[in-house]
């Protein structure tokens, strides 16, 4: 089964999707998804327009292996995460998308993919 990238950020360049491929033990999906929001709007709205955006069934939202590139929106990302935790029942992977180091101009590069839930679940035990 592949793995789809909800991207809600820049689309990736094939050097950036190529990276991807190589962390991940299965084939990846990219779903662009626009992310630009009325900042006047409620942020739940919102979260919940960007989720629908992805055209994903109620079954889909629990079965497929998804990976997220949040919107670059700290709030607007927060609220997402917690819109798709909400549809899955657990949390999504997260990719991190970070600027390379000494880069003129700006290039980023794919950093890491992080199993959020994996991140949740080591927390519990330090509460």
């Amino acid at each position: 089964m592949s793995i789809l990238l909800l991207n809600y950020s820049h689309p990736l360049n094939k050097e950036q999707i190529a990276r991807l491929a190589a962390l991940l033990p299965d084939p990846v999906a990219v779903r662009d998804l626009a992310s630009q929001v009325d900042r006047a709007r409620p942020l739940d709205e919102v979260a919940c327009e960007l989720a629908d955006a992805a055209g994903l069934s109620p079954m889909e939202w629990q079965t497929t292996p998804l990976l997220i590139n949040p919107p670059a929106l700290a709030p607007v990302a927060l609220a997402l995460i917690a819109e798709v935790h909400g549809r899955c029942g657990s949390f999504p992977a997260l990719l991190h998308v970070r600027p390379v180091a000494n880069s003129t101009p700006t290039r980023y590069e794919v950093g890491e993919v992080l199993n959020l839930q994996a991140v949740r679940e080591a927390a519990r035990g330090r509460r």
